[in-house]
C-alpha cells in the first residue's frame, strides 16, 4: 500500500455489519472511535459509545479530536447517508492529523483487523474512514 494525499474519493469505507463486527469484539471498541458530525438530527438516535461532533463546530473542533483520538487505531466517520458532511468531515480530520504528527493518511484496499497482536506491529498509526451509507445504513442493519 503506497501512502498518498486522501481525497474524499480515496477515502476508505467500512460497511455497518464489519464496524459492528469491530465494535463486538474484545478489543476492538476500544481501539477505534465513531465520530458523528450529525447536527440535530443526532437527536433521533446514535450508535453506542459515539462522539457528537457536529460539522458545524469542527472549524474549531478538528485540532482538538486529532489530539484525543492519536491512541486509536481508527477513526470512524459517519452523518445520516455518509454523502457529504461525513466524508467531508474524515478528510478534514485526516488533514490536520498530517499537519500536527507529519504522517499522511493511508489510502487501503481493505479496513484492517483490529486485535490484540498490534503492540509491537510498526503501523502509521491510524486509519481514518468513512461509515458507508450513514447512521441510515447503521440503523436499518
Amino acid at each position: 500500500m503506497s501512502t498518498t494525499t486522501l481525497t474524499i474519493a480515496t477515502l476508505p469505507r467500512i460497511t455497518p455489519l464489519t464496524l459492528h463486527d469491530i465494535l463486538r469484539s474484545p478489543t476492538g471498541a476500544s481501539s477505534l472511535a465513531i465520530v458523528d458530525v450529525r447536527g440535530s438530527d443526532h437527536i433521533g438516535g446514535h450508535i453506542k459509545s459515539s462522539i457528537h461532533s457536529p460539522s458545524t463546530t469542527l472549524d474549531y473542533k478538528v485540532p482538538e479530536l486529532v489530539r484525543t483520538l492519536q491512541d486509536k487505531r481508527m477513526v470512524v466517520f459517519h452523518c445520516m447517508l455518509s454523502q457529504q458532511r461525513g466524508p467531508s468531515a474524515a478528510l478534514r480530520y485526516a488533514r490536520e492529523r498530517s499537519r500536527l504528527f507529519g504522517k499522511q493518511g493511508k489510502v487501503l484496499q481493505a479496513i484492517p483487523e483490529i486485535d490484540d497482536e498490534d503492540s509491537d506491529e510498526e503501523h502509521d498509526g491510524q486509519t481514518v474512514v468513512v461509515l458507508q451509507g450513514g447512521f441510515n445504513a447503521w440503523q436499518e442493519r
